[in-house]
């Protein structure tokens, strides 16, 4: 079997397809052709990826992570099996991608005056703006 170009070093043993038939209208062959692909990547077992990419995976894939650690990917989308296939093996790359690169450190800081005065002055305006709208005392 031939791997994604991009899932070199992923082990075809940890990964598995299945095939379904696809939801929706489909023609005559809706309910013989088994034109969907899940795609189900054991990422728990998996000795391709480092620990801190499984561990950013687990948090990316949400709710197509099960309980016993497996990404589980499908796709419906085209008509044929090869199509779906592709597009599975090009999400869970994109997937991975994703996990690869490491998230900046946000760096806490703290408002400039300039800001600060902009942001007093904006409210000082809004305040005159909606005194205005109210009506004079006395009146009713």
């Amino acid at each position: 079997m031939a791997i994604h170009r991009g899932l070199h070093q992923v082990a075809a043993a940890d990964l598995e397809f299945r095939t379904l038939r696809s939801r929706g209208p489909g023609g005559q062959n809706v309910n013989k052709v088994e034109s969907a692909v899940q795609l189900r990547f054991d990422l728990e077992s998996s000795r391709a990826l480092a620990a801190d990419i499984k561990t950013r995976l687990r948090r990316l894939a949400g709710h197509r992570l099960t309980a016993e650690g497996i990404i589980v990917i499908t796709s419906d989308l085209h008509r044929t099996q090869a199509a779906n296939r592709r597009e599975v093996l090009e999400r869970l790359e994109a997937l991975i991608e994703r996990a690869r690169t490491v998230p900046k450190r946000r760096i806490a800081t703290q408002p400039s005056a300039g800001s600060r005065e902009r942001r007093l002055e904006r409210k000082r305006h809004q305040q005159r703006t909606k005194s205005l709208r109210r009506a004079p005392p006395g009146e009713d």
